[in-house]
């Protein structure tokens, strides 16, 4: 949340060109009384692009997948593995795992408002919750309920005494169970996530998954994005030189926004290059300031690919 905007999506797509990106979580309330196009506006260019919401009333869900399913998103995800406070309080999220019969009633709302398919985000269990008995019965319970797609955090969500940052790391991941469940489901297509930030392990743990998903290390190391894209599906996205001047044309013709609002969502492009401190702070502080627009883009991104190409000399 807050952080995968249809401007990161654009610079995403650039690198993926193949993958199935994804919306911020967006609750079905903040659809049903917010600014929709702000909400659910993007660039034909994000495409494939499944929405993501967030909530827990079948009345709502379908409302808000109504209004959603006519701004072109190929997928509707039903979010069941955030652990934050907030999300708790507003009982959508993980909580939602030790309520497989309400998220079916979700479910089963949604699919009647939209052909698009209707997968679901979740957790392999939740604080005292089995890992074996538990996720088998919630993924059994959604796939009765017509869930063919599940993407599969496989680390437990402690919502009682872990703050969400501590979610990330705690407990340890458990591939193996993941594993389990698709073996056991192999009509479900089951996509592993958590943990996942680098191509060496990722190209390991793929075999047996219908896919991954990447999350903080797509945002960290984008260029792993376009490193994948041409393992999986047999071409690379842009260079880091061409998705600069890509974004930097973007920035331009996206106009009245600050220039930081594009450029925040691009600071791992040069990760591990000789040059990423400086256009980690050029970008990072001066688009605070500047008033180029995409000229400071396409001007910090020669400075580092100079000192790339000096460094290799």
């Amino acid at each position: 949340m807050d952080w995968t905007n249809r401007h990161c999506r654009f610079f995403h797509r650039l690198l993926a060109p193949d993958a199935l990106l994804f919306t911020e979580m967006v609750t079905a309330e903040a659809i049903l009384h917010g600014d929709v196009e702000k909400l659910l506006g993007h660039d034909p260019a994000e495409h494939p692009l499944a929405l993501q919401l967030g909530g827990s009333n079948p009345d709502r869900l379908a409302k808000a997948t109504r209004i959603a399913a006519s701004h072109g998103f190929q997928e509707i995800n039903l979010n069941v593995g955030c652990p934050s406070d907030r999300v708790q309080s507003g009982r959508f999220g993980a909580c939602l795992m030790a309520e497989p019969d309400l998220v079916a009633e979700c479910v089963a709302a949604m699919q009647a408002e939209t052909d698009l398919p209707v997968t679901i985000k979740c957790r392999i269990g939740i604080d005292d919750m089995d890992e074996e008995a538990g996720l088998d019965l919630f993924v059994d319970a959604l796939g009765a309920a017509g869930v063919r797609v599940f993407y599969l955090h496989a680390r437990k969500a402690w919502l009682k005494g872990l703050s969400p940052k501590e979610n990330r790391d705690i407990p340890p991941l458990n591939y193996a169970r993941a594993r389990r469940l698709a073996a056991r489901r192999p009509d479900l297509m089951i996509h592993l996530n958590g943990g996942l930030v680098d191509a060496a392990t990722i190209m390991t743990e793929l075999p047996g998954f219908a896919g991954v998903m990447l999350g903080r290390a797509a945002y960290k190391t984008p260029m792993l994005l376009g490193e994948l894209n041409e393992s999986i599906f047999g071409r690379a996205g842009k260079t880091r030189l061409e998705a600069a001047m890509a974004m930097a044309d973007y920035a331009d013709q996206m106009g009245g926004i600050p220039l930081h609002a594009v450029t925040r969502h691009m600071l791992g492009l040069y990760a591990s290059q000789r040059g990423a401190r400086y256009w980690r702070r050029t970008l990072g502080e001066e688009a605070r300031q500047d008033r180029r627009g995409g000229a400071l883009i396409r001007e910090t991104a020669r400075v580092c690919e100079e000192m790339a190409t000096s460094w290799a000399a």
